[in-house]
């Protein structure tokens, strides 16, 4: 598109410009309000940026709110503008707008006057360096493998003897006409008639799962594809709709969209991915062949050709096996039993009984060996208390009275050890080596040291 140059134009005519007042009369003043003024600006302003222009820029802080409008912040290294774009184009949008995205937006600059400020309302949304489709792909492969759509161990293999089949395609493209063509009747095919592309084929492939699950059509999988495209026709099965679909499936799934090349969200939940839908087709036919292979490999067995001969050589090989069996099994045996013999006696000497009695055996020397250290423990007590005893004795009050000595108190019981401790006609009591004598004090002499 060709850079376009824009020029406001002068809100005032030649013969009208402002004067400078400081050099010429000044003009017959004209005051506006605010209001009229924003006005003037918007209409100058947006008939100046009449025609949708492409910006390249950052998205920063995309956020779509409950009325469905989509706002971010559309800035470059040197300015950021408010930018909006509206509910209906929003619903547009294949992919979801992020943080730093680098985009290149469709869409007309504004004033709005309330706020006196610019903002750039965008009709359409292009990341910059890869499609929007492709964008969206990248998104949603990334957040269903987060979640284990994607998860090998939930796949389940197909079953080995389809008899009856559902498709989901729709019913006038080549791709129903190849896979009719490779099946050739030899399974029963129910055909969900839906839309592949454009506005509301995605529900109407999930919708065309959801139906041949909950039917009683007796189905033994399902194939859902249609034929090839760009990654815009192919767009309705890399719908997260058609995803989850796929995911709750209770019969197989095998996804055949497109041309070899191509893969899809379906491709990647599907239980099974067939390049094309023809491959589909031929996989069906694959298990039926397979199974059949097998059977046929079985039937040409010696024991259903000729079961006389193979039992016959049967017998030959159990009589071989049994002298084998035999000649095997003599020596390990006596060796077995040699051993038996030895682990017995080991047994026995490990016997519960033999335990006991090997165990009371100790026990008892050890009550001997205990009752001997505490006979000399004892001993050895009793002589030291002994000695303890005698020397305590020696030094008792008691043992100087045995040799005549007395001890005398007042009356509260305190030993008295000096006469004028008392007076004539105190009460005083004396402790003998036996017995106690009371008696009531005459006079007092006090001795004098030193005479």
């Amino acid at each position: 598109m060709p850079i376009r140059t824009y020029q406001l134009k002068n809100p005032f005519p030649e013969s009208e410009e402002p004067r400078d007042p400081f050099v010429a009369e000044a003009p017959v003043r004209r005051t506006l309000t605010v209001s009229e003024l924003a006005r003037q600006v918007k209409g100058l302003f947006e008939e100046s940026f009449s025609a949708p222009v492409y910006v390249e820029g950052e998205m920063s802080d995309p956020k779509v709110y409950p009325s469905g409008h989509l706002w971010f912040d559309f800035k470059d290294a040197n300015t950021c503008l408010k930018a909006v774009m509206w509910r209906d184009n929003v619903r547009r949008l294949k992919f979801e707008p992020e943080q730093g995205l680098q985009v290149i937006c469709l869409g007309r600059a504004t004033f709005y006057p309330p706020r006196g400020e610019v903002k750039f309302e965008v009709l359409s949304i292009e990341p910059k360096g890869m499609g929007a489709l492709q964008l969206a792909f990248e998104q949603l492969k990334e957040k269903l493998q987060q979640e284990g759509l994607f998860s090998e161990e939930r796949k389940r293999p197909l079953p080995l003897f389809p008899e009856r089949i559902g498709i989901v395609t729709s019913p006038r493209g080549a791709a129903i006409d190849d896979m009719l063509k490779v099946l050739g009747g030899r399974v029963q095919v129910v055909l969900r008639p839906v839309r592949v592309q454009g506005d509301g084929a995605a529900e109407a492939i999930a919708q065309g799962i959801r139906e041949l699950n909950a039917g009683s059509y007796g189905l033994d999988l399902i194939i859902a594809g249609r034929g090839g495209g760009s990654l815009e026709d192919l767009w309705s099965f890399n719908e997260e709709r058609v995803a989850r679909a796929i995911f709750l499936s209770e019969l197989p799934v095998i996804s055949a969209v497109g041309h070899e090349k191509d893969v899809s969200i379906a491709d990647l939940v599907a239980d099974v991915r067939a390049a094309t839908p023809t491959k589909a087709a031929e996989m069906v036919l694959a298990q039926r062949r397979g199974m059949v292979d097998r059977l046929l490999a079985v039937l040409s067995e010696p024991v259903f050709t000729d079961p006389e001969t193979w039992l016959q050589e049967q017998d030959e090989k159990l009589d071989d096996l049994q002298t084998g069996l035999l000649e095997g099994v003599e020596q390990p045996l006596l060796s077995a039993v040699h051993g038996l013999k030895r682990l017995h006696g080991d047994l026995l000497n490990c016997s519960p009984q033999a335990v006991i009695l090997h165990q009371a055996e100790r026990l008892r020397r050890l009550q001997g060996t205990l009752s001997t250290g505490m006979m000399h423990q004892l001993r050895q007590t009793a002589d030291r208390i002994h000695g303890f005893a005698g020397r305590l004795h020696a030094l008792s009050p008691l043992a100087v009275l045995d040799r005549g000595y007395s001890i005398t108190f007042d009356e509260k019981g305190t030993i008295l050890k000096e006469a004028k401790k008392v007076q004539p006609g105190d009460k005083i009591q004396t402790r003998l080596a036996r017995g106690r004598v009371s008696s009531r004090v005459e006079s007092v002499e006090e001795e004098t040291h030193g005479g």
